[in-house]
């Protein structure tokens, strides 16, 4: 797993985002919450520009939101989705690169090294940015930013 250790502070934009929230688990969540997000994908991007893909996530209680960003907000959204214009703010930033296979344990470091170094985080969503795109990336190439919202 090749994860950077040492975070970097980035100022996360203000962003458009359509979700679908699922409540429990992650294992459980995460891949249902996905299911149903692409598979109204091509409804999304009839009307809006999907700009990228996100999870946001809350650790307790646990809340997993399978998110597209959209370059404006979204125009007929399906029912499924809901739609919320975040404010963006600072991060400690996280970068895992190779397979999306390793996220969680690599979710799992990120949060020991936050504790380790002592990074106070606010009580917001942690993000979860898909910077490449698993269908066209060669898998030990894969890149996602794991963002801690931080104090």
């Amino acid at each position: 797993m090749k994860l950077t250790e040492e975070p970097e502070m980035v100022d996360w934009p203000e962003t458009h985002y359509v979700y679908i929230e699922k409540v429990g688990p992650f294992m459980e969540t995460a891949p249902a919450a996905w299911q149903s997000a692409h598979s109204l994908a091509p409804a999304i991007a009839e009307h809006n520009q999907i700009t990228g893909y996100m999870s946001f996530y809350k650790r307790g209680p646990k809340v997993y939101r399978a998110c597209f960003s959209l370059a404006a907000p979204p125009q007929k959204l399906p029912e499924a989705f809901d739609y919320v214009k975040f404010g963006g703010g600072k991060y400690s930033r996280f970068v895992l690169t190779g397979r999306f296979s390793d996220l969680s344990a690599a979710s799992g470091r990120v949060f020991e090294i936050v504790a380790e170094k002592g990074i106070k985080m606010r009580e917001e969503f942690c993000i979860e940015h898909y910077v490449t795109d698993p269908s066209k990336t060669p898998e030990d190439q894969n890149r996602v930013e794991i963002l801690i919202p931080t104090v």
